[in-house]
């Protein structure tokens, strides 16, 4: 077992990373800079020598299509810097904390985007942002990338020596754009991170910044990846607009990897449905499944082999796809492979066969037939094969690009209902819709990192209720404060608090159906179950420690010893705890427990996970707990106790021992960590 590893709240250094990976695949590349500042030596990529070991490939025409703005490259530096930064839990405006999974982080996306990065990385599934339209005015979200006119003026070359204007745009115009752009960017950067291999990530955006966020797509999650643009129907009806009335908006759709993402699949509407009605036919036990018919063979070409083959009809006649292509022995069940000029059936002869014992092949006498029989001449008969509505259902329909069933007008009744002050919020049934359509299922994790009302937490639990399932939301909002308007009056004080007692309201309201509904039932009927209508919230805010901590290869054995406290007074043992849980890739919706019973000598002992990880966050901890939490079972995986913790090097040790012969083969070794 390693000896115990000091961690740090820092998040890691994307640049760093990047440099590592390098150096991974080239080693020979390496080189080392120092920096001026801090006077650290680092190591670095020799560029020179990385050219040589690539090739000039890079060589001869530089000029290329690229997409920048003034900023651009900032904002890249801005995705990659590290920060000392934490979650801090707020139990006191939570709902359900002990077995809620969901999450509600109060703060900076772009900070909470770095925070989750750590142990989200490559577990979300669907990431949907309605993110501040560019209506040509400052936006709440600045980062360090907010420039004055007379910087903007410099960068954009819109003005010459004398200030005079050289552009007919106003001078706003490039000014807002660049900061739109520069605001978007590096949360798009690490937004790609959290995305599974198979993960979708959705933007709601209108027209006047469609085409720069196209592009900021195309570059961050390439064009290749690029799904389509959803054109959405706001509203009907309406005058606004001096040459048009502005009716509609757009949700584009990229996925990570083209080739890992799942077909969309939308679910079944109304007169889908009443479709299959029609077709309904006494099928005995089967007659409330109702099924439509399709023809079974397909006109087009399939080149794959075995599919050409003779199917015998009631009468006893053979039929064949058409073609020239006929086997010299008529025989059914016979296959041989298809020429350029021969029509093949749909499913190779075995599946075939399967469907047919399954009582899922029709054969009806229609008179038109395009089937040849085996003397050549044209049969009678057509072939179809039952399609059932409950199994087409699981499958769903390929939707459309154009979305019109869901215009904001929902949205202002579902708000309403609530009793909520709330603008412009997306309809609830939009985003339900987009959840299955990306084919978001149990355990997945959906994000939204522009949060406002949290309409994403509300479909999240809806849709859930409907299917019974488990999905899992993270939400991200800026706790903007309101206008002096009904949100003030009626006692709200930023977003944050508009959104989270939706989710409360919401969740309540769902409750109380699904109960009506469950007191309807007769005494043989399975009540339906409430899905987690609860949410921990966390507030993003600087790290629990002064600015004196040190990186791990910083620290030696006497400042172990010598070192003083640096947490910051107003802190608690949760608050440690949180900031640790990404160091150990555990989510901060971990399962957490607080053991304090006589097997620990009444000292407080945080389990994570039914014990993945012990965590004991006082001073000087005696021996006797050092062994109850050794012979703690299931062996945890990791320890975490303070620095404080340790009178001296000896207690250090010690501490390290006692793990290290509890240990077995079977069990493994416990990792053990200090904050």
């Amino acid at each position: 077992m390693s000896d115990i590893e000091k961690i740090h709240g820092i998040t890691p250094d994307l640049t760093k990373e990047n440099v590592d990976r390098l150096l991974a695949l080239f080693p020979d590349v390496a080189t080392e800079t120092t920096d001026p500042k801090t006077g650290r030596t680092e190591r670095a990529v020799d560029f020179d020598a990385l050219r040589e070991r690539l090739g000039d490939v890079a060589e001869g025409n530089r000029e290329r299509y690229q997409f920048t703005w003034p900023g651009k490259r900032e904002a890249k530096r801005l995705a990659r810097e590290p920060i000392a930064k934490t979650l801090r839990p707020v139990k006191e405006r939570s709902k359900d904390w002990d077995t809620t999974r969901n999450l509600y982080i109060e703060g900076d996306n772009l900070d909470a985007l770095k925070l989750l990065r750590e142990n989200y990385a490559g577990k979300v599934k669907l990431i949907y942002i309605d993110p501040p339209y560019n209506t040509g005015h400052d936006f709440i979200y600045k980062d360090n990338f907010g420039k004055t006119v007379a910087a903007d003026k410099s960068e954009s070359g819109d003005y010459d020596d004398e200030d005079g204007q050289l552009v007919v745009n106003p001078e706003s115009n490039g000014r807002f754009h660049s900061d739109w752009c520069s605001m978007l960017y590096p949360r798009l950067l690490l937004a790609r991170d959290l995305l599974r291999n198979d993960g979708i990530f959705l933007i709601n955006i209108g027209e006047d910044e469609l085409d720069n966020t196209l592009k900021i797509c195309d570059e961050i999650f390439s064009r290749t990846n690029r799904i389509t643009i959803f054109t959405r129907a706001m509203k009907s009806g309406g005058a606004k607009g001096k040459f048009y009335n502005p009716s509609i908006d757009y949700i584009i759709a990229y996925a990570k990897n083209i080739n890992e993402a799942s077909y969309f699949r939308a679910p079944f509407t109304k007169e889908q449905i009443e479709a299959f009605y029609t077709q309904k036919e006494n099928e005995g036990p089967r007659a409330n499944e109702l099924y439509g018919v399709e023809r079974l063979f397909k006109a087009s070409l399939d080149p794959r082999p075995n599919q050409r083959y003779y199917i015998q009809c009631p009468d006893g006649s053979l039929v064949i796809p058409p073609g020239k292509n006929f086997p010299s022995e008529l025989k059914e069940g016979l296959t041989v492979l298809p020429t350029s000029e021969d029509k093949v059936w749909k499913w190779i002869y075995p599946r075939y066969r399967q469907e047919l014992e399954n009582n899922r092949i029709v054969f009806k006498k229609t008179g038109t037939s395009s089937l040849i029989d085996s003397n050549g001449d044209p049969s009678p008969w057509n072939i179809y094969n039952k399609l059932y509505l409950n199994e087409q259902q699981e499958k769903g329909v390929v939707p459309s690009n154009l979305i019109t069933q869901y215009e904001n007008r929902q949205s202002s009744n579902e708000l309403k209902e609530l009793d909520l002050p709330f603008d412009y919020a997306k309809p609830v049934n939009l985003l339900v819709y987009l959840e299955q359509i990306t084919g978001v299922k149990n355990n997945d994790i959906v994000l939204d990192f522009f949060s406002g009302s949290a309409s994403i937490a509300h479909a999240t639990m809806q849709l859930n209720a409907s299917r019974e399932g488990n999905r899992k939301y993270i939400l991200v909002q800026l706790p903007e404060k309101v206008d002096e308007n009904d949100a003030a009056e009626k006692g709200y004080s930023n977003i944050c608090e508009i959104g989270e007692e939706r989710i409360r309201r919401a969740g309540e309201k769902i409750k109380s159906e699904i109960e009506a509904e469950n007191a309807q039932l007769t005494l043989d009927g399975t009540p339906k179950k409430v899905p987690d209508i609860g949410f921990r919230v966390l507030r993003v805010d600087d790290s629990n420690y002064e600015d004196r901590r040190k990186l791990v290869d910083e620290y030696s054995q006497k400042d172990i010893d010598d070192d003083v406290d640096i947490t910051k007074m107003d802190r608690s043992d949760l608050d440690l705890l949180f900031e640790a849980l990404p160091k150990f890739q555990l989510p901060y919706s971990s399962k957490i427990d607080v053991l304090s019973g006589s097997e620990f000598d009444g000292h407080t002992v945080y389990s994570v996970n039914d014990g993945q990880l012990l965590a004991c966050l006082e001073d000087s901890i005696p021996e006797s707990l050092v062994r109850a939490m050794a012979a703690f079972r299931p062996r945890p995986s990791y320890v975490l106790v303070s620095e404080n913790g340790f009178l001296n090097s000896a207690a250090r040790t010690n501490f390290t021992e006692i793990f290290k012969q509890s240990a077995d083969e079977k069990t493994g070794a416990t990792q053990i960590r200090i904050i």
